[in-house]
């Protein structure tokens, strides 16, 4: 998974150009292995140049919010990695507040919504993996993150459709145990695992060794 830009509440923002002119000699060097690129990009060029040149999944962190991609998107057979975002206009803030005990019915909402525009669009539901979102794309508390990987089976078992979770180096999990990014790695690997047997089908992960 390649993401040309940061989504982090500190990051600056990076142009479509700029994304793309990241991207490009690697996947120049990954062509023979282009099914199994994935692209994190929420910007509507990037992804389309994405598509053209045959990438296996397209990661957006705002959920495919601009129905004006979706002609390109049916029309291609990568997978989509649907993310939900307590906000809604690309990176991470620290401004976002869901509550723990309004969290999963919030995200159920939302992926009801963008499921059905999506299939409406001709999107087959076998492309698509659904994202909850952990972190600052939640709540600058800890509790909402830590409540929605708690209920990865209830919010399976709501959407019929295979969960990403994506943890790794989360702030939620340094407030957790009080140590800094650089030291998340045990806490990190704990809370894939939990992910993986409470029902998510994929992790994205900065140590896919340890796993």
């Amino acid at each position: 998974d390649v993401g040309p830009a940061a989504s982090h509440p500190d990051a600056r923002p990076v142009s479509p150009a700029d994304e793309i002119r990241r991207i490009a000699p690697l996947l120049d060097a990954l062509s023979d292995q282009m099914h199994r690129v994935s692209i994190d990009s929420f910007q509507p060029e990037t992804q389309r140049y994405a598509l053209k040149r045959g990438v296996g999944y397209l990661n957006d962190i705002q959920g495919f919010p601009d129905p004006a991609l979706y002609p390109d998107i049916a029309e291609a057979d990568c997978r989509l990695v649907v993310m939900h975002s307590a906000q809604r206009d690309g990176i991470a803030t620290r401004t976002g507040h869901l509550r723990p005990e309004d969290a999963l019915d919030e995200i159920v909402r939302f992926f009801e919504a963008r499921v059905s525009a999506l299939r409406r669009s001709g999107v087959a539901a076998d492309r698509l993996i659904l994202d909850p979102g952990m972190g600052f794309f939640l709540s600058p508390a800890p509790e909402t993150s830590l409540h929605v990987l708690s209920n990865l089976q209830k919010l399976k078992s709501a959407l019929g459709l295979p969960l990403l979770v994506s943890v790794s180096r989360k702030s939620f999990l340094g407030a957790t145990v009080g140590l800094p990014v650089k030291d998340l790695g045990p806490a990190s690997l704990a809370a894939e695992l939990h992910a993986i047997g409470n029902g998510a089908d994929y992790v994205r992960t900065h140590a896919p060794g340890d796993l």
